[in-house]
């Protein structure tokens, strides 16, 4: 176990070092220049020149970069080039309206998928199997940024039964929720599917049938539980995804969390906060992919997180 969490941590600290790298040169080669932004393509050459001394865009971008690295030593993600105020501020005040959504979405897709996938395998090769599928293969080919419009124009104005836009209270979250789990749960619906299909031909399952336990529990406490890890896994990598900020469905919605946070960022040219949005998408990936892993240990116990049988 120490050993498994040991190497976690070295790949997730590699890993983020090498996101952080690439990241920092890619957004330098960005056509365009915070300066150009903050002061105007019109802006004298002498106050463009001492704007970006002060910012230390002056410097070489060998020296930019160790610099930023030696902030992030000290955790320190450095200060926004607009607003001047330090990006891990910034990024505590976004960080609760991901999360909140990232939780509400996984929850929707959760709901919709689990029962659906369930039935589409128990009733395999009928309506309820083609119904969930067609709804699988339609979830998943419609668009986050034409199902959220859609939604504001049906449920906020012409029933006007949540706001538009923004984060104010519990009915702003329903349609970025629905949105964002709808897709999610498409996929999902799929893998709980495939899995569970896999599992109900297994000989467990036939002798627990042959015992007369009830069709119900059978699916539920025996068939399930040895089919959840592709679920689990698949639950990692999306909610990984979603804890990163789901970019389109933010803007969509203008909800006031990192993905939009982000694309503010690269409009305005703003080099620290970017950087900071990204390791922190880097950073939840890392830790619900090594969570992930450590729940597969409690799903299925033939599984050992130190190799031994």
């Amino acid at each position: 176990m120490g050993r498994f969490l040991f190497t976690r941590v070295v790949t997730a600290l590699g890993s983020m070092f090498g996101v952080a790298c690439l990241v920092f040169l890619l957004i330098h080669l960005v056509p365009g220049d915070p300066v150009d932004v903050m002061l105007g393509e019109s802006a004298r050459p002498a106050d463009r020149q001492a704007l970006r001394a002060s910012l230390g865009l002056d410097q070489p971008i060998e020296t930019q970069l160790v610099n930023y690295f030696s902030g992030l030593a000290q955790f320190d993600l450095g200060q926004s080039l607009h607003s001047k105020r330090p990006v891990s501020e910034l990024l505590a005040e976004r960080i609760p309206a991901t999360l909140e959504l990232a939780f509400a979405a996984l929850f929707v897709a959760l709901l919709i998928a689990v029962p659906l996938g369930i039935l589409a395998a128990v009733e395999r090769g009928k309506a309820w199997d083609w119904g969930a599928m067609g709804f699988s293969m339609l979830g998943v080919s419609i668009p986050n940024f034409w199902l959220g419009p859609m939604l504001i124009l049906c449920f906020s104005l012409w029933l006007g039964l949540t706001p538009v836009s923004g984060r104010g209270g519990f009915t702003s979250l329903i349609l970025p929720a629905v949105t964002l789990g709808t897709g999610f749960a498409a996929i999902l619906a799929r893998m709980v599917r495939s899995s569970l299909l896999e599992v109900l031909g297994e000989d467990f399952v036939r002798t627990a049938r042959a015992k007369g336990v009830a069709e119900l529990q059978v699916i539920w406490r025996h068939a399930m539980r040895n089919a959840w890890l592709p679920v689990v896994t698949l639950l990692g990598l999306q909610l990984g995804a979603l804890l990163g900020g789901a970019v389109v469905t933010e803007v969509v919605f203008d909800w006031p969390g990192i993905g939009s946070l982000m694309i503010e960022s690269i409009q305005k040219r703003d080099y620290p906060v970017v950087q900071g949005c990204v390791l922190f998408i880097s950073l939840m990936y890392v830790l619900v992919n090594t969570l992930t892993d450590l729940v597969y240990g409690l799903v299925d116990p033939r599984i050992r997180l130190d190799g031994s049988k």
